[in-house]
């Protein structure tokens, strides 16, 4: 079955403008084409049904939800519910001082924060329709397993006396929750007003992230990336690319799709998504309101060093993975 958003592009690229497929302008233009529509389409419907979902979950839910859960049950619920909800690193702060008053341990916190960036269920969605179910998977699995490990190292080193004075003087108490319409027409208003708050937020990393992808696809010659692609060091080289990145999950998609067709390995793709959605300057600019220098190199140490474990380990397993090629 031909892809409607493939078959538009060509159609405009090649058939009314005249581009050539084997010029580097004619390459960008149509992935860019076909990308733009195909994420807008995708992220709409997504986060209509999500947020139709979801119409009742809110960040002080999430607090008391783990609140007075075993270790490993409030790790695991940290964790899944970090994967599920849609906070990003501009809630990290009032996030942090909810569960430190909550009495959360620091490092089912940290669990909570490295999950809930990272694995976003739209973009887990825009990978499996734009580079399979078999990718978007994997993902998923590495993304789940990182935060789970990457919490209970936090923890090891006790964050807690790193924790800002003021972050331990605050009381937020018990929030009372606006009572909301559960009618089909509240959740509607409520899904079609998640849509129009998260596409205005992020359109523009959408069209930079599809310009950055099309370029990367149109312009960097396949020899170029197929010799330093399986080199060792593209690993840690891709992880520490994606850290100065303003982008989130969302807006990487279609810079990891250029990636793969143009024979970036998978580890080093999967690698480089990691840090653009869970390592980026503005997510660790705000936590550094909340938690010193020595708590926060600690956090991004580890990261990092778990997204190249992981880059490395899927590259070395890539022969035996069953995933799609790319289209």
């Amino acid at each position: 079955m031909t892809d409607p958003f493939q078959w538009f592009a060509d159609w405009l690229v090649y058939g009314v403008l005249g581009l050539s497929a084997d010029t580097p302008f004619g390459a960008s233009l149509n992935f860019f084409v076909m990308d733009i529509p195909k994420i807008f389409f995708l992220l709409v419907v997504v986060i209509y049904v999500m947020g139709w979902l979801r119409a009742f979950v809110s960040p002080e839910q999430v607090r008391n939800y783990i609140r007075g859960r075993s270790r490993i049950a409030a790790r695991s619920t940290a964790v899944g519910l970090g994967a599920l909800t849609p906070f990003c690193s501009c809630s990290s702060v009032p996030l942090f001082i909810g569960f430190v008053e909550a009495g959360i341990p620091l490092g089912i916190t940290f669990s909570f924060l490295i999950a809930s960036p990272m694995i976003n269920q739209v973009a887990v969605v825009l990978l499996a329709g734009i580079l399979g179910w078999q990718v978007a998977l994997l993902y998923v699995l590495a993304g789940l397993t990182l935060a789970f490990i990457g919490g209970m190292v936090m923890e090891r080193f006790r964050p807690e006396r790193w924790v800002e004075d003021y972050v331990w003087k605050i009381h937020m108490g018990q929030v009372q929750l606006p009572e909301r319409d559960t009618s089909l027409l509240g959740r509607h208003l409520y899904a079609w007003g998640e849509v129009t708050e998260i596409v205005r937020r992020i359109w523009k990393w959408i069209f930079l992230g599809v310009g950055v992808g099309a370029l990367f696809y149109g312009y960097i010659p396949g020899h170029w990336v197929e010799s330093l692609g399986d080199h060792w060091l593209a690993v840690p080289a891709a992880v520490l690319l994606g850290i100065p990145m303003y982008s989130n999950a969302i807006g990487v998609v279609p810079v990891a799709e250029a990636m793969l067709l143009k024979g970036v390995p998978l580890g080093t793709t999967l690698a480089f998504m990691m840090s653009v959605a869970a390592l980026s300057l503005p997510e660790l600019l705000i936590l550094r309101k909340v938690i010193r220098w020595p708590a926060l190199i600690r956090f991004v140490g580890i990261l990092a060093v778990s997204f190249m474990i992981v880059g490395w380990l899927f590259n070395a397993l890539a022969p035996w993975l069953p995933v799609a090629a790319a289209p």
